[in-house]
């Protein structure tokens, strides 16, 4: 343990501190394909009795009409999020009638690229602009990587934990104020997160396997495990390798995690700046928009990382506008794949351990990190991700190799003392128990996800699409078993009701045409981005 860490954990153990750690936030975002009950994609539009996409904060779709977005609201306490995401999951059974949600990552059979339906949000001008944000990526990636499903877990401190440290650590002449030491903070959880996120996707990393289908004849380095099924036999995540989000335009973008001030610039920079082959498009085809603009990212939100430091928006504002004018308020794990063993997508257990994991990458040192080691960073993600479970894998820390299984011990020996504090605030034993948990499938690659979903296919006759079906239609018999009661139902009719009111008063109130509300979006890009 560091110097910084233990420090940290001894203040926040006293009694007049330690109920801090019980008042961070916790959300969870739950991405997943609508099936048919062959396992095709469902082309019926985002289904009406579920809300509108565009106004309903709990129930969305993300890129694909097709693809479901599941949101809690932040809760103090991880299990909190959890049941609501039950709650919204029994709902939406309860109106999917013989559709499924598919329990994995990698999606399912789909139709040809023209026919997936790109996610549709209405007339007004903000709708429009979401459908066509999803056409450009459609344009600059093709809509099957788009498809690709996960979970992200929304992660904040309580902001007097950090007013504390700030106050005992900060020397009198640094000229930080309590936002800005926050938000230093975050970016320095993300530089850690950068560091130590390839042990996430060896034990959590649920994707060894896909469909043939989704390669679409692209060139591939992966193996035949069936006519319909490729894989990799050490493979942790596929989702997040180069099979997955991919894309040319963002290689050379590489933001800076010193600073929040170098991170805004970067992206700045990214929705600013043209891309040639994007520029050659054009936005506009047979004058129909096709695209936002011609740069880097038309969005903030098109940059595919991993982690992201983030802040509630205001209405009408971009993200980098608000970390600019408030700071960082928390960060959004990205990486996390559909856990096909959990009918959440995600469990308890593993929401504790990220509870442990994120509270070790805030509280311990950060040092400033370089390109160098940025790239090692990268190699080890890259390595673990495609070839994780080889036993005897090596990365590289510091320029020295150092066996996965030694680092990934020193780890979650750093991670104990967290445990024992969270556990200490909340009662019981639920943050050691999920900390051993780790341990056990950190000394045995055999009980990982990744190698469980292999032997899985493996036992189901080697198709990925006929297990995963087969596991879809069990987690939907599970949730119709288990309908929304009255209050629940009541709720969320309510909910469905109230968004799609919103949207037709947002479109009936709407004034001036669309492309001067594209060219104002545009240009509030460069607005003022200080800090």
């Amino acid at each position: 343990m560091t110097d910084l860490l233990n420090r940290r954990l001894k203040l926040l153990a006293d009694a007049q501190y330690r109920p801090l750690l019980s008042k961070g936030l916790r959300g969870i975002e739950r991405e997943t394909l609508r099936a048919d009950r062959f396992g095709e994609l469902a082309l019926t539009p985002h289904p009406p009795a579920l809300g509108a996409a565009l106004t309903h904060e709990q129930i969305t779709t993300d890129y694909s009409e097709s693809l479901l977005e599941f949101i809690t609201p932040a809760e103090p306490d991880v299990a909190i999020a959890l049941a609501r995401l039950d709650q919204i999951h029994r709902f939406a059974y309860s109106r999917l009638g013989d559709e499924l949600l598919w329990n994995q990552s990698m999606p399912c059979h789909l139709p040809a690229e023209e026919e997936i339906p790109i996610a549709w949000y209405g007339k007004s001008h903000i709708g429009t602009l979401k459908h066509i944000y999803r056409r450009g990526l459609a344009l600059r990636y093709g809509k099957t990587m788009q498809c690709i499903a996960g979970i992200h877990y929304n992660f904040s401190l309580n902001e007097g934990i950090w007013k504390l440290l700030h106050r005992i650590e900060a020397p009198p002449d640094s000229g930080l104020d309590d936002r800005r030491f926050q938000s230093e903070s975050y970016i320095a959880l993300v530089r850690n997160f950068r560091r130590y996120s390839w042990l996430l996707m060896y034990l959590f990393g649920a994707s060894p396997a896909l469909s043939t289908n989704f390669l679409r004849g692209r060139p591939h380095q992966l193996q035949k495990l069936s006519e319909d099924t490729l894989y990799l036999p050490y493979a942790t995540s596929l989702r997040m390798s180069d099979l997955g989000y991919q894309s040319n335009a963002q290689d050379g973008l590489t933001p800076h995690y010193n600073d929040l001030q170098s991170y805004i610039d970067s992206l700045a920079h990214a929705v600013s700046d043209p891309y040639p082959p994007y520029a050659a498009m054009g936005t506009q085809r047979d004058g129909e928009w096709i695209q936002i603009n011609t740069n880097v990212l038309q969005i903030e939100n098109e940059y595919y990382s991993s982690i992201r430091p983030k802040r509630v928006i205001n209405s009408g504002e971009r993200p980098i506008q608000a970390l600019s004018a408030r700071g960082v308020q928390y960060v959004e794990v990205r990486c996390m794949d559909i856990d096909p063993f959990e009918p959440l997508g995600i469990g308890l257990q593993t929401s504790r351990f990220l509870d442990v994991f994120l509270h070790m990458l805030a509280l311990d040192d950060s040092p400033l990190t370089s390109p160098a080691e940025g790239d090692e960073n990268k190699h080890n993600f890259s390595l673990v991700v495609k070839q994780g479970r080889m036993p005897d894998l090596h990365l590289q820390r510091c320029g020295e190799r150092i066996a996965l299984k030694q680092w990934g011990a020193e780890l979650l020996d750093r991670m104990a003392p967290i445990a024992a504090l969270l556990d200490a605030e909340m009662g019981g034993d639920a943050h050691a128990v999920a900390l051993q948990a780790q341990r056990v499938k950190l000394n045995d690659a055999t009980l990982t996800p990744s190698a469980r979903v292999l032997a899985g296919i493996r036992a189901a006759g080697g198709s990925f699409l006929d297990y995963t079906l087969e596991r879809s239609s069990a987690d939907a018999a599970y949730f119709k078993s288990r309908a929304p009661n009255a209050a629940e139902q009541a709720e969320f009719e309510a909910l469905a009701t109230q968004s799609i009111e919103a949207q037709r008063q947002m479109e009936a109130s709407q004034i001036g045409d669309f492309d001067t509300f594209i060219a104002a979006y545009r240009a509030s890009a460069l607005g003022n981005m200080s800090i």
